[in-house]
């Protein structure tokens, strides 16, 4: 965690169009390449806010990692440690706990393997193939959670 916190806003497409296509598609039980819809209460409104997100599964613990950084859905999941992932109308709680830096180097690579098509563009050239020193340098800016029923 970076005391300057990297966050890379979604531009207009992104917020108008892609993220509300994978995220109606998502509430309507159709995954986009593991999409779901992340419901988290609101940190300052205690409203519930939500985005769509890729859960990652990797060696059997489920992860939601953050490719722009620490966005408001991340400052909204540390405040509240727990939400809720949709998909269609199956709801699942979960708690959330923040990885540290040093644990997130595999993480990061099979993220990135999986999903480098589609946010490869917010790891500033760091890919899956990269060595852990790379991944190293870039784990700060990339929040990782992993998640638990809850």
């Amino acid at each position: 965690m970076t005391s300057d916190p990297r966050y890379v806003q979604p531009g207009w497409f992104t917020r108008n169009v892609y993220n509300r296509t994978v995220a109606g598609l998502t509430r309507l039980g159709i995954s986009v390449s593991g999409s779901r819809v992340l419901v988290v209460r609101g940190r300052s409104s205690g409203l519930p806010r939500s985005v769509p997100v890729n859960l990652l599964t990797y060696a059997g613990d489920r992860y939601l990692v953050a490719p722009r950084g620490t966005t408001q859905w991340v400052r909204n999941l540390r405040a509240a440690g727990e939400g809720d992932l949709r998909l269609g109308r199956r709801s699942e709680h979960f708690r959330a706990t923040e990885i540290d830096d040093a644990a997130k180097i595999e993480i990061l690579r099979f993220y990135l393997k999986r999903w480098a098509w589609e946010v490869g563009a917010f790891f500033d050239g760091v890919g899956a193939k990269a060595s852990d020193d790379e991944l190293r340098r870039i784990a700060p800016d990339h929040p990782v959670f992993r998640i638990t029923a809850g």
